[in-house]
């Protein structure tokens, strides 16, 4: 038995404006595409519809990939950073520490926000948003790795500042590990105003701690 399919509701011309916008405005519902192509071409079609014709083109609605901000100086001395250490040995790399902390808001965020994308393209800068800050209450994990080892991890609910990054990070976490490795030891955090504290820096000296900058 032959099934009939419904008839196409949208012209090849009105699927390129759909593209096109949504291109232009990923950040646009299907909701929005469809009042835009509305008051362009006085064609009113459905959200699914939109989907459809997104779809048939491989954009879809995926939630955007968040990154920190980086300026240009930023990638510029990142670039010139793995240019140095290109060639290190694995042994080279087993005396540094890597260091970093993450703050985790405790404020609910729903992340409803879609934009429309192709498949493969997730980590493009147009399919991205920069984020750096976080409202409301939330917690700062502290934690260190070095190659096959890691440090435990510190969970506190305050702001860290240089007195906490000295007397908790510096003194409980990584002079342990600067004691048991020895003069070969590099500690690498990750340039935060607290880690470049004069109390810090006094702190490295006294524990004979090397920075890797």
């Amino acid at each position: 038995m032959l099934q009939h399919r419904s008839p196409r509701v949208t012209t090849p011309n009105e699927d390129r404006y759909l593209a096109v916008t949504a291109k232009r405005n990923r950040r646009s519902t299907a909701s929005d595409l469809s009042r835009q192509l509305s008051s362009a071409t006085g064609m009113t079609v459905s959200r699914q519809t939109v989907y459809r014709r997104l779809g048939h083109i491989g954009l879809y609605a995926r939630r955007p990939v968040r990154c920190v901000p980086l300026t240009a100086t930023h990638s510029r001395l990142r670039l010139a950073w793995s240019r140095e250490h290109a060639l290190w040995t694995p042994q080279q790399w087993s005396c540094v520490m890597f260091s970093d902390e993450s703050r985790f808001s405790l404020q609910s965020d729903s992340r409803r926000t879609f934009i429309w994308r192709a498949p493969g393209t997730r980590y493009h800068q147009e399919n991205t948003i920069e984020r750096h800050r976080y409202g409301g209450a939330g917690w700062l994990v502290w934690g260190g790795i070095i190659l096959g080892s890691r440090t435990d991890l510190h969970v506190q609910s305050v702001t860290m500042t240089g007195h906490i990054h000295r007397d908790v990070i510096l003194e409980l976490h990584v002079r342990l590990f600067r004691g048991t490795m020895g003069a070969e030891f590099l500690f690498m955090d990750d340039n935060a105003r607290p880690h470049r504290a004069n109390i810090v820096d006094e702190c490295l000296q006294s524990e004979d701690i090397t920075r890797m900058d």
